[in-house]
């Protein structure tokens, strides 16, 4: 995107930057990839394609995602504004502080049905396909209904993340050992695995689609049966029985029938940081995409010279960068935080934090000071081998068991419509599934503090704040790229050293992709029991024996993580001048695919 005073970006990678003018699509799954371009090829816009690839995500990375989770997306119709697609459901009316103190929790637990928000996944999806796509729901459903009918391949961390929840099905969670482990066992990766209860639940659906005289008539009634009809009601009752949490205890949920009936998916603002140029696009304050805005604002205070994250001198100042950040959104981030934005993405305020940046690792946890505004200062804990570090994916624990993670799409057309989807929760491991529809509850409400004071607190009402954080890239007004990736708080992590390389080093997509990259485990966890790191840092081994050195001299922590670990990225996007689009995907994980012509 720019000239670069760096060393030229490397000659290989592992996979082409797909280049072509029809469409492209790429995914954290081929099939979803593969089913994007589908709708593209038969005349679908990118936003259907979105819809329909999403879907098939629910039965392609269960571990991952599914129809009762979340979701958040940036959508840009070629000729209009960015918008931000919210999916991420509100607390329900009965998840308050002091219910849960009441039961003797002093935080939310990590999985069961009193970490489930109301659901938005598949309430955003119907939105999106409804202002912005062409198709009707049957045609965008009929690949996932292909799919849970006639299966999909269990990939390897599938298999491991049944593994390791294997003995709570059993004892605890029969449905979901029925559903997930049909043989009286673990799958094996590369099985197929069917998902006949949704599949049905998807024809009924389907079935309310062929009721109207208009098209918004019949996305109303598919609506009606997710909100108040036969998915909301049996979704309710099943969690309304006391079960198994992951402290341990046995509790019911308190998610109803009215919560769900009086959701919404909602299109929002987005905030944007202009950084060397281009202007980066991200869901306001409720999630953490400005960790990522602020941590570029503070690296703009810097030489392009000094900031290849390849180096030491570069990694050092994005993980201190990041540190500082990320400080910030756990002491001002929440529901109603853009009165502290303002001030948290203002150019005096990042030269204020980058003066605090030195040539070693700080130990601290330093938030700013935001006028009128006092910081939260959230319960900080060193990991235990309890509670377990990241070494890998971000919900992964060292130990290797799987707590959960996320999944990702991005779409691009031939008119220029672009939509960037980070659809999480509802994982198979999240909450029992229920029998008759082949689903979990998602668990975003362990994000939420039982502390009044705190701007992310459990509140009725208010949406946790969430890890999920597509982006859009947009120069002279037009957007050029959408991008996004899995990894909990690492999300905005590991897009740093990608914008960093796309914007100020000159990489294609592909190759900043395929670059090593690292992130910092110095920050409370956003998911349950919400451990820290001090100075913790994570690379991949391929940031080189030297760069680690002198980052573990500097007083980082450093744990070396296999030479393709961290992130799973993936890119879309258009060349103003000519229209011509691009795709690249991520190798790690063997799952990620990019397609197009």
């Amino acid at each position: 995107m720019s000239s670069s005073p760096w060393a030229s970006p490397p000659a290989f990678t592992t996979r082409p930057d797909l280049s072509g003018s029809f469409g492209m699509a790429a995914s954290t799954h081929w099939l979803a990839t593969g089913t994007a371009q589908s709708v593209l090829e038969r005349g679908g816009n990118a936003f259907d394609a979105a819809v329909a690839g999403s879907l098939v995500l629910h039965l392609a990375e269960p571990h991952l995602n599914g129809p009762a989770g979340d979701l958040v997306g940036l959508v840009a119709p070629r000729a209009a504004s960015p918008r931000v697609l919210s999916g991420q459901g509100p607390a329900p009316a009965g998840a308050t502080i002091a219910h849960y103190r009441g039961l003797g929790l002093d935080a939310v637990p990590g999985a069961g049905g009193l970490a489930a928000a109301i659901p938005g996944a598949f309430p955003a999806l119907v939105l999106l396909l409804r202002t912005h796509g062409t198709w009707e729901f049957a045609d965008v459903a009929a690949y996932a209904v292909h799919y849970a009918e006639n299966g999909v391949p269990v990939s390897p961390a599938w298999a491991r993340t049944v593994r390791s929840v294997e003995g709570l099905f059993r004892d605890a969670w029969p449905t979901s050992a029925a559903l997930w482990m049909p043989a009286g066992r673990p799958p094996h990766a590369g099985e197929t695995f069917r998902n006949p209860a949704w599949a049905d639940a998807l024809r009924r659906l389907v079935v309310a689609s062929g009721v109207g005289s208009t098209r918004d008539d019949r996305l109303d009634a598919v609506l009606a049966q997710w909100r108040e009809g036969f998915v909301a009601r049996e979704l309710t009752a099943f969690l309304a029985r006391p079960h198994r949490h992951s402290d341990g205890g046995d509790y019911a949920g308190v998610l109803s029938l009215d919560d769900v009936r009086g959701h919404d998916a909602s299109w929002e603002e987005p905030v944007s940081y202009r950084f060397r140029g281009v202007d980066v696009v991200k869901a306001a304050a409720w999630g953490s995409g400005p960790v990522l805005l602020q941590t570029l604002a503070i690296l703009a205070t810097f030489p392009d010279i000094e900031l290849d994250p390849s180096t030491a001198r570069g990694a050092h100042l994005v993980v201190e960068a990041l540190k500082l950040a990320l400080a910030d959104r756990d002491a001002y981030y929440g529901e109603d935080a853009r009165e502290a934005l303002a001030v948290l993405l203002s150019d005096d305020y990042a030269r204020e934090r980058a003066t605090l940046i030195g040539e070693e690792a700080s130990d601290d946890w330093r938030p700013g000071a935001v006028p009128g505004l006092e910081a939260f200062v959230p319960p900080l804990f060193e990991a235990s081998a309890a509670a377990g570090g990241s070494t890998g994916e971000p919900t992964v624990r060292a130990n290797g068991e799987t707590r959960g993670d996320t999944c990702h799409i991005d779409v691009v057309d031939a008119a220029g419509n672009m939509a960037s989807l980070t659809p999480s929760g509802g994982w198979l491991q999240s909450s029992p599934a229920v029998p008759s529809l082949g689903i979990a509850a998602g668990t975003r409400l362990q994000m939420a503090w039982l502390d009044e004071s705190a701007p992310a607190a459990l509140r009725p009402g208010a949406r946790p704040r969430t890890t999920l954080s597509p982006t859009l890239l947009a120069g002279g007004g037009v957007v050029i790229e959408a991008l996004g990736t899995p990894g909990g708080d690492q999300q905005d992590q590991w897009q740093v050293p990608y914008l960093v390389r796309r914007i100020v080093g000159g990489y294609s997509p592909q190759q900043a992709i395929d670059a090593p990259t690292l992130h910092t485990t110095h920050l409370p966890s956003s998911f349950w029991p919400r451990a820290w790191e001090p100075r913790g840092v994570v690379v991949e081994d391929r940031l080189g024996e030297d760069v680690i050195a002198d980052l573990r001299a500097r007083g980082h922590v450093v744990t070396v993580s296999g030479g393709w670990s961290l992130g799973r990225l993936s890119a879309v996007s258009r060349d103003p001048s000519d229209g011509t689009l691009s795709a690249a995907a991520n190798p790690r994980g063997g799952s990620g695919y990019a397609a197009g012509r």
